[in-house]
């Protein structure tokens, strides 16, 4: 496998890379352990209804999303949250910027909101950030505002500031000692030409970054050798090289070479998603066999798992009861093998999902099984955002005899862009353009 990558380099202007950032210990470091225990304490029983029907309420997010945040922090009622979110909203943040706060940091909603986050905010501003930069440091990275501290608080500033000003030098003003392992990391990979996109997840990963100048050094050109674009999975792939030994990574490879994949096949995946070579054996077999059961033979397995990597990490049951779900709906086993291997993502939605959407497509609309069977993608696709919005201009088209009286093909309605359907089905009929618009905007608008 080594030997495969060596001679597969595509980044040879980074072979002689050498890191020279000095690294200390422990410096506003982010331990699982910790942040476990600091949510663990924000978590009531008796709290947790009333927290998803809040988020629900007040911010509009799904069901499904306010119970896992509920699993991480609740209260009993409005006063702070409330405070929380008037506060965010007066220093320019839109609710979807706050819903994505809430989502990766939860805890945000039971800090005191005037004796912790407002002077934090206006702390920020003090350190120069505009309120634009303020509202994308708070948006990109809303760990920070549960910094205790003006001197780390201003060292996390400092750093995001310099992520997002593409072109600058991360270390020019940072002193050597105040750096820790993630912020050492960070700067390296920003030099590397890493975009700040994948800057603000690592950031803020619960992940230990790679601890050690010489591990961490040796790491990085392990992966700068195997031809990792910075722009794509070259974060991913530095986790998966840290942890694992070149003895582990060619058992893994053999196990995989066992099942009748090619080495040029099992670079490629690993280059396409790197933690394919994370799982353990019995983890690998088990899904293979299990994609088997679907009615594929080796080939079509190797193929799936070439396409949609992913779908390694699903559980056997999982698929088992996707496979249950698809066969209630009247689909054949025939049918489910055809849409695993067109859109192997398939087998990971929920029964709930995947009939509500059948609800759709086939009840309502009409479009025959073999519709989605050609074009299961369309399982994929958000209902209320696009699925159920142009369902109801054609449905409206064919109220006025606009199209005939059966519908257009599935794919030529939902497999293409919005500008695209608009111009299809909309921009033509110039009379109908504004109540169109309005049967088209309608349900995106309101959710």
């Amino acid at each position: 496998m080594f030997s495969l990558i060596r001679s597969s380099v595509e980044l040879q202007k980074w072979r002689n890379l050498r890191v020279t950032v000095s690294i200390v210990q422990n410096a506003f470091a982010f331990t699982t352990k910790s942040f476990s225990s600091a949510i663990a304490k924000d978590v009531s029983p008796k709290g947790t209804t009333f927290t998803v029907s809040y988020l629900v309420e007040s911010l509009g997010l799904t069901k499904k999303i306010a119970e896992s945040i509920s699993k991480k922090v609740s209260f009993e009622d409005k006063v702070n949250p409330d405070s929380v979110l008037n506060l965010l909203r007066s220093n320019g943040l839109k609710d979807s910027q706050i819903s994505r706060i809430i989502r990766a940091y939860p805890r945000v909603l039971v800090i005191d909101a005037e004796k912790s986050l407002r002077p934090k905010l206006q702390f920020l501003k003090s350190r120069g950030a505009s309120s634009s930069e303020v509202t994308e440091i708070v948006s990109n990275v809303p760990t920070i505002l549960g910094k205790k501290g003006e001197i780390s608080l201003s060292l996390y500033c400092d750093f995001v500031k310099d992520i997002m000003e593409d072109g600058k030098s991360l270390c020019h003003s940072w002193p050597e000692l105040k750096k820790s392992n993630r912020i050492r990391d960070i700067s390296v990979l920003r030099e590397l030409g890493v975009p700040h996109k994948l800057l603000f997840p690592f950031l803020i990963s619960r992940c230990q970054p790679v601890c050690g100048k010489d591990k961490f050094e040796e790491t990085l050109k392990k992966v700068v050798d195997m031809g990792f674009d910075p722009k794509s999975t070259f974060v991913e792939a530095l986790h998966v090289v840290y942890e694992m030994s070149e003895k582990t990574i060619e058992e893994k490879v053999n196990v995989y070479k066992r099942l009748g994949f090619s080495e040029v096949d099992i670079w490629a995946i690993f280059k396409k998603w790197p933690f394919f070579l994370k799982f353990s054996e019995k983890k690998i077999v088990m899904m293979f066999e299990t994609l088997k059961k679907c009615g594929l033979v080796e080939e079509e397995v190797i193929s799936v798992l070439k396409t949609r990597p992913q779908c390694i990490r699903a559980s056997e049951q999982k698929i088992l009861d996707s496979i249950e779900t698809f066969l209630d709906l009247g689909f054949s086993r025939d049918d489910f093998k055809m849409m695993v291997k067109r859109y192997p993502q398939c087998t990971a939605y929920s029964a709930e999902t995947v009939r509500k959407k059948f609800e759709v497509l086939v009840k309502k609309m009409n479009w025959p099984l073999e519709a989605v069977v050609m074009f299961p993608a369309v399982l994929g696709y958000s209902l209320e955002k696009r699925i159920v919005p142009r369902s109801n201009v054609i449905k409206a088209l064919i109220s006025e005899g606009l199209i005939g009286s059966e519908n257009p093909p599935i794919s030529s309605v939902l497999v293409c862009s919005d500008q695209e359907f608009l111009k299809r089905y909309v921009m033509k009929h110039d009379k109908l353009v504004p109540k169109l618009m309005a049967i088209f905007t309608r349900v995106r608008v309101s959710k």
